[in-house]
Formats: C-alpha cells, sequence, structure tokens
C-alpha cells in the first residue's frame, strides 16, 4: 500500500510513518560518491532521500535528451533502493535551487513569446515531451511496483510566483498520464502558502525558522488542510553564496531548536540540503528583484551564485561530516531511537590531499581559439538564445563574442544592461569591463585610422532560478547583447563566435598548433599538467593570484572562479582525477597567472550568520499574528473569513 496522507499522519504500506528525508542532488555529486553520500544519510538516522530533477541538463538541446553517468538518475533511484531509502521524487519542470534558470532549459528563451511556468501552449507542449522521457524511467521505482520512490511533487513554489491553475491542473495529468500513482504533494514559502491549491493534492511547507514554521504550520492545519499530516518539505538547513558576498552559515543552535519543535508537531521533515554538493560547470543560478526587501526597502540587484553548493549542509560540499549531521542524529536518537541502524558506522570524513604548486606550461590567446569556432554572420546583434544552432536551441551557456571591423571611432554604448559581464576589446587590447550593475554605459574608443577589430566578449553568469510573483523575468533573461551604439548610431555586421566550453571544444583546442610558452595577456587559456603518483584523493585547486575564468580537469568543467570571493577553492572530487598525468585547463578573462595551487582544505571566504530577510513590517505583522494565534485554536474562527 503506497504513501497515504490522513488523520494527521503518514501511512505507508498500512503503518503510521514520520519521514526523516534528507536532499542530495545526484547531479551535483560525481557517481562514484552517490553510495557513499547515501550512507552518510542513512548513518544520520533519515529513511529517505530527496531529490530535483534538471530538465535543462537531461535535455540540454532540443530534442536530445541525456539519462547517462552524472544524470543516470535510476542508478542513482537503485542506489537509494539497495540501501532501504525511501525517495521522494521533485521533477520539476522548474526547481530553482539556486540552478541556472530553475532547472528550465534556455532553450525555452528562443521563442520571444515564451512564457515559462504558464498554460502557454509551447511551453506545456516541451514540459510534455520531456516528461514523456523521463517518467518512463522511473514508474517501475515507484512504492507501488515494489520500489523507492513513496511521493512527486508538482512545480516547485508556485504560489509565490503564479496564480495559473490550469498549468498546475496540466502538470498533475501529465504526471498521471506517464504513470505516476504515488502521493502528489506542492511545496511552497511563506510569499506562496496562500497561494492556488490544487484538489486532491497535498501542500507542504518550507522555511528555516521555528517562528516561520509555527506560522505556516497553523494555517496550513486550520486554513489550507486540516486533518492531513505536517511536512517541512525544505527545512534549510544552511544558505547559498553569491560572488562578492561572504559565505552563509546558520546557528547550529537554532537550527536544533527549530528542528525539535518541528518533530513536536509530530510532523515529518526533508532537510534541505542534507548534502548540497557543487554547481559544476556553468549551472549555478542567480537571484535579481526578489521583491525580498531590506529594511530600508532596497530591491536585490542581479547577484549570481557561487561554484560551491556546501549550504553550511550537515554533510559538506567534499563529503566531510558536520557538526549538524551529529545534531540530527542525536536528535532523531531521543526520539525514535529505533530509527538509527546499530549495523552502520558513521563514514569518516573524506581523504584530500595538497598536491602543492601546479606550473603553467602553455598558454593560446583568445584569437587563437576562435579558430576553432565557426563564427556566425549577423546583420543584428543576437543573444546566445537567438542564434540558430545546437539545432534551434541557441547557445545555453558559457561566453558569446561579438566581433566587428569598424574605421576610426570615438565611443560605443551599451544601451540599457549588458547580460551579464563584457569585456570590451579593440585591437587586441582590453579597454574596459561592462557589467549588468552599469546603465547605458560608454566607452571610449582609441581607434587608430583605417581599421580596427572590435570584439565584445560577454559572459553568461547564470540566469536568475527565482522570481517573484508575476514578475516577468524568467521570462526576460536573455544572455549576451541585442544593441550597441557606436557614435549614437546602432552597429550592425557582426560575426558572432559561441564560446561555450562544451568537452568536444576543449578536445579539439588541446590539438591546437598555436599553444605557446609565454605567458599572455587578457583572455586566454592556460595549461598545466597535475601528476599524480599514487592513487588520487580529493583536491581543491586555490585560485589565489587568478582574476576570473574557469577551471577544467580531464575536460570536465569543475566550475568558475572569480577573485571577489567569498570562494577561494574549487572542489576536484578524486574520480575526475587518475593516476598520471592529469590536464588542467583554465579560461583566465583578465591576467594568467603563472601557476596553480592544489589544498587540501576547502576556503568558502569569510563567513555571515544567515537569518530570513523579512521587512520590519512584516516582522511586526508576524509578531503580532504568532502571539495572537498562541491564544487558542478559536482564534481561527475570527480570522477565517479574512484569509484564504
Amino acid at each position: 500500500m503506497s504513501l497515504e496522507a490522513r488523520g494527521n499522519s503518514f501511512y505507508l504500506g498500512g503503518k503510521q510513518i514520520i519521514l526523516l528525508s534528507g536532499a542530495v542532488h545526484y547531479f551535483r555529486v560525481v557517481p562514484e560518491y552517490w553510495e557513499d553520500r547515501l550512507l552518510r544519510l542513512k548513518a544520520c538516522g533519515l529513511n529517505c532521500v530527496e531529490t530535483y530533477v534538471p530538465w535543462n541538463l537531461h535535455e540540454e538541446t532540443k530534442g536530445c535528451f541525456n539519462f547517462s553517468n552524472m544524470l543516470d538518475i535510476r542508478k542513482f533511484i537503485q542506489i537509494a533502493h539497495s540501501m532501504e531509502l525511501l525517495v521522494i521524487l521533485r521533477p520539476g519542470p522548474y526547481i530553482c535551487s539556486e540552478w541556472d534558470f530553475g532547472g528550465l532549459p534556455s532553450w525555452l528563451l528562443h521563442d520571444p513569446c515564451m512564457k515559462v511556468r504558464s498554460s502557454y501552449s509551447l511551453f506545456l507542449e516541451a514540459v510534455d515531451r520531456f516528461f514523456e522521457k523521463l517518467l518512463p524511467l522511473l514508474v517501475d521505482l515507484q512504492f507501488c511496483n515494489g520500489g523507492p520512490i513513496i511521493a512527486v511533487q508538482i512545480e516547485n513554489e508556485y504560489g509565490s510566483y503564479g496564480d495559473d491553475l490550469e498549468y498546475l491542473e496540466f502538470l498533475k495529468q501529465a504526471l498521471e498520464k506517464n504513470g505516476v500513482c504515488e502521493l502528489l504533494f506542492t511545496s511552497d514559502n511563506g510569499a506562496g502558502i496562500q497561494g492556488v491549491k490544487l484538489p486532491g493534492v497535498m501542500m507542504t511547507a518550507n522555511f528555516q525558522e521555528k517562528d516561520h514554521g509555527f506560522i505556516m504550520f497553523e494555517y496550513l492545519k486550520n486554513i489550507k488542510q486540516p486533518g492531513l499530516p505536517l511536512m517541512a518539505m525544505e527545512f534549510w538547513t544552511g544558505w547559498f553564496d553569491h560572488w562578492g558576498e561572504k559565505h552563509h552559515v546558520t546557528s547550529n543552535d537554532q537550527f536544533e531548536k527549530a528542528l525539535r519543535w518541528i518533530l513536536d508537531q509530530g510532523a515529518s521533515v526533508n532537510f534541505y540540503m542534507f548534502h548540497g554538493g557543487t554547481n559544476f560547470g556553468f549551472m549555478s543560478g542567480a537571484n535579481e528583484e526578489l521583491g525580498m526587501t531590506s529594511d530600508s526597502g532596497t530591491v536585490e540587484p542581479y547577484v549570481p551564485d557561487v561554484t560551491s553548493y556546501d549550504y553550511d549542509a550537515p554533510v559538506a560540499e567534499n563529503g566531510n561530516l558536520t557538526e549538524k549531521f551529529f545534531i540530527i542524529q542525536r536528535v532523531i536518537k531521543e526520539k525514535f531511537p529505533e530509527q538509527v541502524p546499530s549495523g552502520i558506522n558513521v563514514p569518516t570524513n573524506v581523504s584530500s590531499s595538497a598536491y602543492g604548486e601546479i606550473i603553467i606550461k602553455n598558454y593560446i590567446l583568445l584569437e587563437d581559439m576562435l579558430e576553432q569556432i565557426e563564427a556566425i554572420p549577423a546583420q543584428e546583434l543576437l543573444t546566445m538564445e537567438q542564434l540558430f544552432i545546437n539545432n534551434g536551441s541557441g547557445q545555453s551557456y558559457g561566453f558569446i563574442l561579438y566581433r566587428k571591423t569598424i574605421g576610426e571611432a570615438k565611443k560605443i554604448m551599451f544601451p540599457g544592461k549588458v547580460r551579464d559581464r563584457a569585456l570590451v576589446i579593440l585591437n587586441g587590447d582590453v579597454l574596459e569591463t561592462v557589467d549588468c550593475s552599469m546603465i547605458d554605459k560608454v566607452v571610449c574608443l582609441p581607434t587608430k585610422s583605417g581599421e580596427n577589430v572590435l570584439d565584445i566578449l560577454v559572459e553568461n553568469l547564470g540566469r536568475v532560478n527565482y522570481a517573484s510573483f508575476k514578475s516577468p523575468i524568467l521570462n526576460e533573461q536573455r544572455k549576451g547583447l541585442s544593441t550597441v551604439l557606436l557614435d549614437g548610431k546602432v552597429a550592425q555586421n557582426w560575426f558572432i563566435y559561441p564560446l561555450e566550453m562544451k568537452r568536444s571544444f576543449v578536445e579539439r583546442l588541446m590539438l591546437s598548433s598555436k599553444w605557446s610558452m609565454i605567458p599572455s595577456k587578457g583572455p586566454s587559456m592556460c595549461w598545466a599538467i597535475l601528476k599524480i603518483t599514487d592513487c588520487p584523493k580529493d583536491t581543491f585547486i586555490d585560485t589565489a593570484g587568478w582574476k576570473k575564468g574557469i577551471v577544467f580537469i580531464n575536460g570536465f568543467n569543475i566550475g568558475r572562479y572569480w577573485e571577489i570571493g567569498p570562494q577561494k577553492t574549487l572542489y576536484v572530487p578524486a574520480p575526475l582525477l587518475s593516476q598520471g598525468d592529469n590536464q588542467i585547463l583554465v579560461f583566465e578573462l583578465h591576467q594568467p597567472s603563472e601557476k596553480l595551487c592544489t589544498v587540501a582544505e576547502p576556503q568558502l571566504g569569510e563567513i555571515i550568520f544567515h537569518r530570513t530577510t523579512v521587512p520590519a513590517w512584516a516582522k511586526s505583522l508576524l509578531f503580532v499574528l504568532k502571539n495572537t494565534l498562541r491564544l487558542g485554536s478559536w482564534v481561527w474562527t475570527i480570522l477565517r473569513p479574512f484569509v484564504k
């Protein structure tokens, strides 16, 4: 008998159960470590693992699906099943998760009229095709078929974004049409808990602090779904980081108090994250204009997320156990003594190594890198998503270079904002960096007589993954340039080079004859070799002395670095390394260094304690509401006519 929600409790196989779950995302962990991370979850005393599904990795190019290697979700779930863990599946199509575009594929934005997370017909058709590929791989792994999947989420925090009930109904029907027969649910944060409710679909709450959880649980119990069990689907164990900020951590004491309170309510819990992992490659997301304001009323500008998704979670980015792990284990032992398995030893911390300095051997200029890319002639500038490449999917990630031969000119103007960060290069010399914090930026051009080559190298720093209620930002965030003015006139006739930095490009580049031992200035690829004489261990690349760029280990993009921090090291899991020579490539945008350094410990930056941002007026309202509700349930008879 499948998971049932009735009488304020969950029942599985006819027996009452408290779900003690942890989030581990298979796509943020190398496959060789899946079993290890799930073993840590099991040893902590949890009985369930939760994972999102990133549509934009499984269908990066429209119509081409990938469920292999690091994206083998079926294998991940089978490993969980072998450990007698239950599974909560959150297939989106939107997942947020500080992940580029919230897990939506960028090729959706090739359509200029696209309206994601809505009943827009072309969006629904794309979702339907994805579900028709994904779900048949998993239906036999449902609990009703003898597998571990006990519940499936519809969308993600939709109440804080929209109110298109037709869209949610479509998702429900698409799941059921493709064989999903387990419990369906939604999850919402404090901004969305009052949103639309799907009939027959259970609601769950996302929060971090006890006070917020108290109000959300009270609201669910008394207004939205009386007589159904409570669950913190995302009990946030920590927080994420943006470039240019400090490294966020949360109070262990407050974490334990909130956890004890959740379990004292008889509620189930999913720790988000239990193990955060890494935003490898270009997959970290961003925030902008959240509508979550500070006390001063300022709106958050565009801020991209860092590569590490350590999240101050119970299990750190590299698999080490943190104090939160032992807090969870201790609390579970007290409240559910039979739950913590006696036959499983707590895994030790992962062995890591400092391999020391690595000398850069060769360099190749951006100009020579472009020989590996077919230029696209275009009368008008096109954004990444508008390019007619990749089977009509456009360019998803990386960099894009716009080139134009010009005569004498005095200045170039970027109307509005660039998306997201651009180097203005004239005749091979970098003039200035323009980023999306600048409006209508003007750059002077010291052109010479005759012909000049103007290059604009634009980096996509990550698409926004969370948007406020009915915000258009998800549908408008096309990366690159659409218009520039030369001496006040719209510049036309360009050559466009999509630098997607895919593995195939990196492998071709390594065969180029243009590599030089002479250090270069400006954007260039740098090549080094890491020699390992024994069995490889985890390590970290320390990017001190470098400005901004990305790092490849044996062709695998381990992510971005940026001198503004807070993150100073990039995690290198041992399975990416091999005994012998390991090829390291660094694409540096500004000034290549002559060496890299590997260290045994991460450097995630100066810490700052995070608390959920709530404006002053909302804090006052929460305080009054919290203390009013403590007077008793009769208060709801008065409040009920005034709330949804």
